[in-house]
């Protein structure tokens, strides 16, 4: 008798905290693929990128959040999430570790900023392959419906795969948009485009200075094969990232060069 397949864990983490209407979200649009675990910050932390917590302890909370699903929050950041819970939690490393629904954009350079896409990243470095999943609106009250249906998609293409990279990692991201008008899933790249940044002056009710971080968000890149075109023509964007940020085209040129 052949011998049945244990199904596979599913790592469910993200940025906003495990409270967050986007984890939520995730958590049901992959309900019945495999075993679930959400390890998640016990509070906000977007913007964090790849941080790690260093000279503090980690707290680790079992909560009940979500229906029968073994869920926990972490007091640190999405990184340690990933880290506590292949170590502490897992006991294992997941079949996949999905990050998210991000409230908010992570398309282009957001990626280097993004808790949801550092924990995803996190995830590829010790060979566990990651997606992690953003929705352009960040209203609390969003609809995640589009998402939904996407995510499942997307996840269970990855779980089926045979010959992906082990340390595949996937930035999705999904246009604010009705269900019905999302034209499709694009494969792109990652477009040339940054916020414009200043800092507000201002002060506080004691007369002391503080300052607020502000910007505009400038697209540089023209080009039909980017995040930013895809998601502006409503699809859904799935931009393949890496952790190695060699410059292999300038080392070339500098080991030419400096001879």
């Amino acid at each position: 008798m052949a011998k049945k397949k244990s199904e596979p864990v599913i790592l469910v983490t993200n940025d906003d905290g495990y409270n967050a209407p986007g984890i939520r979200a995730l958590v049901e649009a992959v309900k019945g693929l495999g075993k679930i675990v959400v390890v998640a910050p016990d509070k906000p932390q977007s913007g964090m990128g790849h941080a790690i917590t260093i000279g503090q302890p980690l707290r680790l909370q079992k909560v009940s959040v979500f229906d029968g699903v073994e869920a926990y929050a972490c007091s640190g950041t999405p990184v340690d999430c990933v880290k506590l819970s292949v170590d502490k939690v897992l006991h294992r490393k997941p079949d996949i570790c999905i990050s998210g629904v991000n409230h908010g954009a992570n398309h282009s350079i957001n990626v280097i900023y993004s808790g949801t896409m550092s924990a995803a990243l996190e995830a590829a470095i010790e060979s566990i392959p990651s997606i992690g999943f953003s929705l352009l609106d960040y209203r609390i009250e969003a609809d995640f419906t589009a998402a939904k249906k996407n995510a499942r998609i997307i996840v269970e293409k990855i779980l089926k795969g045979k010959s992906f990279d082990k340390h595949l990692c996937l930035n999705v991201n999904i246009p604010a948009a009705e269900e019905k008008l999302i034209k499709g899933i694009k494969v792109c790249r990652q477009a040339y485009a940054k916020y414009e940044e200043k800092f507000d002056e201002r002060r506080d009710p004691h007369g002391k200075k503080y300052y607020w971080l502000t910007g505009e968000f400038v697209n540089f890149d023209k080009g039909k094969d980017s995040d930013v075109w895809a998601l502006k023509n409503n699809y859904v964007s799935v931009v393949p990232v890496q952790f190695d940020l060699t410059h292999y085209e300038l080392k070339k040129k500098l080991e030419k060069q400096w001879k």
